[in-house]
């Protein structure tokens, strides 16, 4: 026989829901099959969780569509950090610059790498420290370096690093909204459950059949177990052949 299958998906649970608040809209509440107090649940109950889904699903397209210009944005920063501690370095090995400026960037002195910049947060961390070392090293009489200068350095880190605060404020955003859809779910899984019970309660002197005809009409998903329908086809189909074919062994006629 087939068995009942509650909803696993926010947008099933909200189609179970209201299939039972639409049957109520053409039915009168003294004749609905399951109580009146559930179906002030159902009416208070769907649009807080439907706005709630909306507001996930919005933040969700919002840091989608702000990712390819975050990506963007965090490409440039590390490629002209990258750029400046080499071009820093090359300067170094050229004998132009002692090996101790590295200090003023928060650099080792016998480093002769730039650092790992495979974390977001640490191209703005680095970008900081070579805005901030540049500063320094020009103050004490040093000549600026060039391709890149720091002022690109600058304009590339500033534009990530608003970026990032913008990209984690929605990444904080996509999670509240996330988590209040959670706590709907909970509620909507209890509701939708408490309904169906009512409603096959409502039903329960039927036949299978009809019970679950009337059943899905307020939204219940019956689902066939693999090979049940066959098999019943094939028991139905039995049932029909036998029925037609010619009495064997009749009593002949005196």
């Amino acid at each position: 026989m087939p068995y009942r299958r509650l909803p696993n998906t926010d947008s099933a649970r909200v189609r179970a829901l209201k299939a039972a608040l639409e049957i109520s809209f053409r039915t009168n509440r003294y004749e609905l099959a399951f109580s009146f107090l559930l179906l002030q649940k159902l009416e208070t109950f769907v649009p807080h969780y439907e706005l709630a889904i909306r507001n996930h699903r919005q933040a969700l397209s919002q840091q989608s569509t702000r990712s390819k210009e975050y990506n963007e944005k965090l490409r440039k920063a590390r490629l002209y950090v990258s750029h400046f501690i080499q071009v820093l370095n090359f300067t170094i090995i050229r004998g132009e610059l002692k090996p101790e400026v590295r200090e003023f960037y928060g650099l080792k002195i016998t480093s002769k790498s730039a650092p790992s910049l495979l974390q977001d947060a640490k191209v703005i961390e680095w970008g900081e420290n070579l805005i901030k070392g540049e500063q320094e090293r020009l103050r004490t009489g040093g000549n600026p370096i060039y391709s890149p200068s720091i002022a690109l350095v600058r304009v590339n880190c500033e534009n990530f690093k608003q970026a990032f605060n913008n990209q984690k404020t929605l990444q904080n955003n996509t999670q509240r909204f996330s988590e209040k859809v959670a706590e709907y779910r909970d509620e909507a899984d209890k509701l939708i459950l408490s309904i169906w019970n009512e409603i096959e309660a409502k039903f329960a002197d039927l036949a299978d059949d009809q019970r679950r005809e009337k059943c899905s009409e307020y939204g219940i998903v019956y689902v066939w177990r693999k090979g049940e329908r066959e098999k019943l086809e094939q028991q139905k189909q039995a049932e029909e052949d036998s029925l037609t074919l010619p009495f064997s062994g009749a009593v002949e006629a005196k």
